[in-house]
C-alpha cells in the first residue's frame, strides 16, 4: 500500500524526537517546513503526495519549493532552514529503506553572510550585572543577579542556565551542562558565580523539591526566557546600551573576553559547547575588527593625509 506523505511525515517527526532527540523547538520549525513543503507539491503535482511522488521528484520541483517561499519573504536562513528540513526527511526515507531520491542533495544552500556577535564590553558586562542586583524586590534582585553572573561567568545559553535545580545547589566546581543536541560539556565554576548562585538560593521565598527549577518567575514558577528578555530590556533602558545587548550576548561577551585574554579556541569551544570549531572562529573575527580599528586610528602609516 502506497502511504501519504503525511504518513511518512508523522514518523519522520517521531523519528526526530525519540531517536535524535531533537529539541522541541526544532521539531516544531521542522514539522511547519516539512508541512509546507508538501502542502506546496500537492498544489504544484495537482495531486496528493506519496511515497511514489515523493521518490519521483526532480531537482527543479524542490526549487519551485524554494522560489515559492522567497515570495513569501522568506530570508536566506529560513531558505536554509526549510532545505535542511526536506533533506532530513530524505535522509530518514532513505535509511529506512522506504525510497531514494538525490534531488534534494542536489540542491545548493544559499550561503549566508555570517554576521559577528555583538559581545557587550567587560566595563558593560559588569554594569549590567550589578544594576540588575538593585531590584526593588531584594530575591528578584539576588535571582537577576545570579542569572546574568551565570551566563557571562560560564558562557551558558539561556536555556542552559534556566535548567538548573535547586539540588544543583551549592555549585561544585564544575558544572555539568546538557546543550543542544543532548550533548554534555563540563564548565568551571568561578567562586564569584558560586556565590552569586548561593546567595539567589538563600533569599528563594518558595519552597521546592530538589528537582524543582532553580530561577523562578515572581510568583514561583519556573522564570521563562521571554522574562530573562524582559530583564534585559530593562537594563538596556537604564544603562543606555545597544539592542543587542541580549542574555545571548553575555555567553558572546564571555567568548570574546577570554579569547582577548589569551585563551585557547579550542578550550572556548568546549566551553560554549560548539559542535564545529568554524563556529567559535567567529570570535576571533571580532578581535582582528578590533585590532585592526587600533591600527587604523594609532599607527602612523594608517593616517591618510
Amino acid at each position: 500500500m502506497m502511504r501519504s506523505a503525511e504518513a511518512l511525515q508523522k514518523d519522520w517527526v517521531g523519528w526526530l524526537q525519540h531517536e535524535r532527540r531533537a529539541s522541541p523547538n526544532t521539531l516544531r520549525a521542522y514539522g511547519d517546513d516539512l508541512t509546507r513543503f508538501i502542502a506546496f507539491q500537492h498544489s504544484h503535482l495537482g495531486t496528493a503526495v506519496t511515497e511514489k511522488s515523493l521518490s519521483s521528484l526532480k531537482t527543479a520541483d524542490i526549487r519551485s519549493f524554494i522560489a515559492f517561499r522567497r515570495s513569501e519573504g522568506l530570508g536566506g536562513g529560513g531558505i536554509q532552514r526549510a532545505l535542511a528540513a526536506v533533506r532530513s526527511f530524505y535522509r530518514y526515507l532513505a535509511r529506512e529503506g522506504i525510497l531514494e531520491n538525490a534531488a534534494p542533495r542536489a540542491i545548493r544552500t544559499p550561503r549566508l553572510k555570517r554576521r559577528l556577535p555583538r559581545p557587550l564590553s567587560e566595563e558593560d558586562a559588569a554594569r549590567t550585572i550589578a544594576e540588575a542586583g538593585t531590584h526593588k524586590v531584594e530575591w528578584l534582585g539576588a535571582r537577576d543577579a545570579a542569572l546574568l553572573t551565570l551566563l557571562y561567568g560560564a558562557g551558558l545559553r539561556i536555556s542552559e542556565a534556566l535548567s538548573l535545580k535547586r539540588g544543583d545547589v551549592p555549585l561544585g566546581e564544575t558544572l555539568t551542562i546538557l546543550g543542544k543536541g543532548r550533548k554534555e560539556r563540563i564548565v568551571p565554576v568561578l567562586p564569584l558565580l558560586r556565590d552569586a548562585i548561593s546567595a539567589y538560593a538563600k533569599e528563594i521565598p518558595f519552597s521546592g523539591a530538589p528537582g524543582s527549577a532553580l530561577f523562578l518567575s515572581r510568583r514561583g514558577k519556573p522564570m521563562s526566557p521571554r522574562e530573562a528578555q524582559g530583564l534585559m530590556q530593562r537594563l538596556r533602558g537604564s544603562l543606555g546600551l545597544s539592542d543587542r545587548a541580549t542574555p545571548h550576548a553575555l555567553r558572546h561577551s564571555f567568548a570574546t573576553h577570554i579569547l582577548q585574554g589569551g585563551g585557547d579556541l579550542r578550550a572556548v569551544q568546549e566551553l560554549l559547547g560548539h559542535a564545529s570549531l568554524s563556529t567559535t572562529q567567529t570570535y576571533t573575527a571580532i578581535e582582528m575588527r578590533q585590532l585592526m580599528a587600533t591600527y587604523e586610528a594609532a599607527h602612523p602609516r594608517a593616517k591618510r593625509g
